[in-house]
C-alpha cells in the first residue's frame, strides 16, 4: 500500500549516525501528485541534517479513494510514521479517527496534521498559523474590516479562524453547500462575539461590500481549473488571496492582477503551515526564511 519511491522524497544526511532519530512522514489527500510539500519538507530536513522521508498517499491512486481513509491511516501508523499531513478532501472526515485534538483543531473542526505518539493519534491544525503568517508577510497592512471567504471546508475554516484572531470585524462565508457554511458560522461565532460572521448568498453583494476575497475552494488546482467567482466581481479596491499553491499562479490571481488588485498566492500558507508541521513531527524548530526561499526557488524553476 505504501507508495514507491517515485511518490516520496527521502533525505538521509551523509555522515548521520545509524543511531540517529529518523522521521517518516507524509501527506494524505486527493490529486496531490503536484504537491510542493515533499520538496518543502525534504529541503529543510537536508539542511538540518535529519534522516527524514515524506511520502504521498494520493487517494486518487488508492483503491477506494476517500472511503479508504481509515485503512490508509491505520497502515501508515503501523508503518512507524512520526506523523502525516492531511489535505482535501479529508481534513474534516479524519476527525472521528483521532484520539485527541489540539485547541485550534477543535475550534476549527478541521485537521491538517496528525502526530502518532504511544499508540495515540493527535490532530492539529497548522493551516491557521500558516495563513496568518503568510498574510502578515505578503500583504502587510491589508484591511480586514470585511473579508469574503469562498469555501467552508477545512481550508476555509482555518482562514476564517486566522482572520478572526487577527481582528477581522466582518466575514462573509460562501459555500456551494450552504449547510456547511452555516455550521462554520455557528462554530466560530460564539468564540468571537465581537466579530460578525454570516453566510453569503449573493456573491455580487458580498464583493461590493468586502475589502478582501480569499479563495479556499479547490477551484484553481490542476485538477479543478477555473475561477471561484466571475471575473467581473473583482475590483481594484479588493485584495485577493488564494490558498491553492499548485499551481502557484492560479487563474483567479492572474485575473486579479490584471485588474490592479494586491494579491497573495498560496505559497506562504503552504510553507508556514509546513514549518509548524515539521516542528510537530520532529520536535525541532525549522528555519522559516530558509523554507520560504527554497519554496520560491522551486516554484520559479517549474514555470
Amino acid at each position: 500500500m505504501f507508495p514507491d519511491r517515485r511518490q516520496s522524497q527521502d533525505i538521509k544526511k551523509e555522515g548521520a549516525s545509524l543511531g540517529a532519530a529518523s522521521f517518516r512522514t507524509g501527506l494524505i489527500g486527493a490529486a496531490i501528485q503536484q504537491s510542493g510539500s515533499p520538496a518543502i519538507h525534504a529541503a529543510e530536513a537536508e539542511a538540518a541534517g535529519l534522516d527524514y522521508s515524506y511520502e504521498l498517499f494520493d487517494l486518487d491512486m488508492i483503491e477506494g479513494g476517500a472511503s479508504a481513509l481509515e485503512r490508509v491511516l491505520a497502515q501508515i501508523e503501523g508503518g512507524g510514521f512520526a506523523g502525516v499531513n492531511i489535505t482535501h478532501p479529508c481534513k474534516q472526515a479524519v476527525i472521528p479517527l483521532l484520539h485527541e485534538l489540539s485547541p485550534d483543531a477543535k475550534a476549527l473542526g478541521a485537521v491538517n496534521t496528525i502526530v502518532f505518539e504511544r499508540g495515540r493519534r493527535h490532530g492539529h491544525n497548522t493551516d491557521c498559523v500558516g495563513f496568518a503568517e503568510g498574510l502578515a508577510r505578503g500583504l502587510p497592512g491589508a484591511s480586514i474590516d470585511c473579508v469574503a471567504v469562498l469555501g467552508a471546508g477545512g481550508g476555509g475554516a482555518a482562514v476564517t479562524y486566522a482572520l478572526l484572531r487577527l481582528g477581522a470585524r466582518d466575514i462573509i462565508i460562501h459555500d456551494v453547500a450552504e449547510g456547511r457554511a452555516e455550521a462554520l458560522v455557528a462554530r466560530l461565532a460564539a468564540q468571537f462575539p465581537r466579530s460578525r460572521l454570516s453566510v453569503g448568498s449573493d456573491l455580487r453583494q458580498t464583493a461590493d461590500r468586502c475589502n478582501g476575497i480569499v479563495n479556499c475552494t479547490p477551484i484553481g488546482m490542476d485538477k479543478y481549473p477555473g475561477m471561484p467567482i466571475a471575473s467581473d466581481l473583482i475590483a481594484i479596491t479588493h485584495w485577493i488571496a488564494d490558498i491553492v499553491y499548485f499551481p502557484l499562479e492560479t487563474e483567479f490571481l492572474c485575473e486579479a492582477r490584471k485588474r490592479g488588485c494586491a494579491t497573495l498566492d498560496g505559497g506562504g500558507m503552504a510553507v508556514f503551515q509546513a514549518a509548524e508541521a515539521f516542528r510537530l513531527f520532529t520536535g525541532r524548530t525549522p528555519d522559516h526564511a530558509r523554507m520560504l526561499a527554497r519554496f520560491r526557488e522551486q516554484s520559479s524553476a517549474k514555470r
